[in-house]
């Protein structure tokens, strides 16, 4: 076999971006809940929705910034 077709036998890969794109939109979800509706049934849930826009925002902050720093670390020494 070549590896052109190791590369086609292999399962599609999910990119390193992926975790820290959806703790963002989790935390801008939240942070609109928390922050910015008007809607009067959620402001049972005010607190929650705004701590965890603070977690998650700034876990996705982060993790994007770690997964960057590998990613250039891999491509170094490739």
């Amino acid at each position: 076999m070549t590896s052109d077709d190791e590369k086609k036998d292999l399962p599609p890969q999910i990119g390193p971006y992926v975790f820290p794109v959806i703790l963002a939109a989790l935390g801008v979800w939240c942070f609109y809940d928390g922050w910015i509706t008007s809607d009067i049934d959620m402001q049972e849930h005010q607190l929650f929705n705004r701590v965890a826009s603070i977690v998650l925002l700034g876990w996705a902050a982060i993790d994007f910034y770690r997964t960057q720093k590998a990613e250039k670390k891999s491509k170094k020494s490739e």
